[in-house]
């Protein structure tokens, strides 16, 4: 098991290119298995979560090709398996989009209850409901989801809880229903928006995405498309706040401003100047200095579900305010994801935690220490305290950071941190390629479709 070494003090400086969203990319991948042919998918993270994904989509017969350093070529003629892999399902929460795709294009699915990070209980009810009402026949026995639908029926769904799982699924089972289905109560993020972009691409008739009420017009099927992922604002959102705590000043390429406006106003409340310096680019300047006691205010936070500020952000912003020069309070509404501050803490935090919300008392100074990556954002949590830090902290559960951040080590480094990979011997190490992502470059060409109908952004 890899782990970096980060020593602190090294304010970054310089242009970092932002990847495109992880969280996007996965619904986009099952989206373009819906398709009957070849699918296009550009600005796609060479990370572990598509990795996992890519594997998940073979194993149900679906043809998924890399081509370096951001595309994937997906093809879902060949979709013939209703049985999703137990384990890559296991890894990740996103895995369960399948259940959607299956019971849409087979009529049937068996899909394990998803794993991933660690964040408290976050049960798959609402889609099965939403299953349920579109007409399928569900339950649960030894682990997995078993649904069967000669046909899906469209209707009107009500969501419980704004939930952007349970949206990119119903509308993935919805696409090829018969009738229309009106999804209430619907999550209004990006990446739903990206999700029904490439959906009308490929021919269904989805309106009224980015807002709480979106309606799908059955097809009867899906031809494929070419589609480019929306920037990754979470990402951006971590080097913003690794900026932030080191008193640097970098430029963030290729983002779309309007999606991480809450986070921005927050980290300007704080004192970090932040503004569009071109249609994809964002300077982000901060007045951190430690040496001189020139530290951040605080600030207080409530994480909801989009525009408000993200919970993956959460973590990132908690370590940003351990060196404020105040009191922060932080309440966490969506997800149990607090587990992570007693490695804070290890490093000289003052963070109280109070049933959701966490009481985060800025010191002034935060010291090196061995730490442990508890799940995907603590772990980049862990690297934005390390980087402001004195001395070297040993950060172990890289494989969980990996999940979601291409060559986290390199970019930072470009900016001038000074982050080490170390195999378990403690040898410098590279970062793994994804096992199932580094295969599939060598698998036969899939031949481009050249009548791919041009993106229309219009249509989400």
């Amino acid at each position: 098991m890899a782990r970096l070494l980060v020593t602190g003090g090294k304010r970054l400086v310089g242009e970092v290119p932002i990847n495109g969203a992880k969280n996007s990319v996965l619904a986009l991948m099952v989206t373009a298995a819906l398709g009957q042919g070849e699918s296009v998918i550009d600005n796609v993270p060479y990370d572990r979560d598509v990795a996992t994904m890519s594997t998940i989509l073979k194993e149900l017969g679906v043809r998924v090709a890399f081509e370096p350093p951001h595309r994937l070529r997906i093809d879902g003629s060949q979709l013939n398996r209703s049985t999703a892999p137990y384990e890559p399902v296991r890894q990740m929460r996103a895995s369960f989009y399948v259940a959607g795709l299956l019971l849409a294009r087979l009529g049937k699915a068996e899909v394990p209850l998803p794993g991933g990070c660690q964040l408290g209980s976050r049960p798959v009810d609402f889609h099965l409901r939403g299953f349920e009402a579109l007409g399928a026949k569900v339950q649960i026995e030894h682990g997995f989801m078993k649904a069967e639908a000669p046909r899906l029926r469209g209707t009107s769904i009500f969501i419980n809880r704004s939930s952007v799982g349970t949206t990119v699924n119903l509308m993935l089972a919805a696409s090829l229903a018969d009738g229309v289905t009106v999804l209430e109560n619907a999550a209004k993020e990006p990446e739903i928006v990206d999700q029904a972009i490439l959906l009308n691409q490929m021919g269904a008739r989805v309106r009224g995405a980015g807002t709480d009420v979106i309606r799908i017009e059955g097809v009867p099927q899906l031809h494929p498309a070419e589609h480019t992922a929306i920037p990754d604002r979470i990402e951006a959102g971590t080097y913003m706040m690794a900026a932030a705590i080191t008193g640097g000043r970098i430029v963030l390429e290729d983002v779309e401003w309007e999606h991480f406006r809450t986070p921005v106003v927050k980290l300007q409340e704080a004192g970090v100047r932040i503004e569009r310096v071109g249609p994809t680019q964002v300077l982000v300047e901060s007045p951190v200095n430690l040496s001189r006691d020139v530290r951040l205010r605080p600030v207080d936070v409530e994480t909801a579900p989009y525009p408000g500020f993200p919970t993956d952000l959460q973590q990132p912003l908690v370590a940003l305010l351990t060196l404020a020069d105040g009191t922060s309070v932080v309440r966490e509404t969506i997800f149990d994801r607090f587990r992570y501050v007693d490695e804070l803490r290890r490093m000289g935090a003052d963070v109280r935690v109070e049933r959701d919300t966490a009481v985060v008392r800025g010191v002034r100074r935060l010291t090196g220490a061995p730490v442990e990556a508890m799940d995907l954002r603590a772990g980049a949590a862990l690297v934005i305290a390390a980087l402001a830090a004195e001395g070297q902290t040993r950060i172990s559960g890289v494989e969980l950071i990996d999940r979601g951040y291409e060559h986290i080590e390199a970019k930072l480094n470009a900016l001038g941190a000074d982050v080490v990979r170390v195999d378990d011997e403690g040898a410098p190490a590279s970062a793994t390629p994804p096992a199932s992502l580094a295969s599939a470059q060598s698998e036969p060409s899939m031949s481009t479709n050249t009548s791919l109908p041009a993106p229309n952004p219009s249509q989400a």
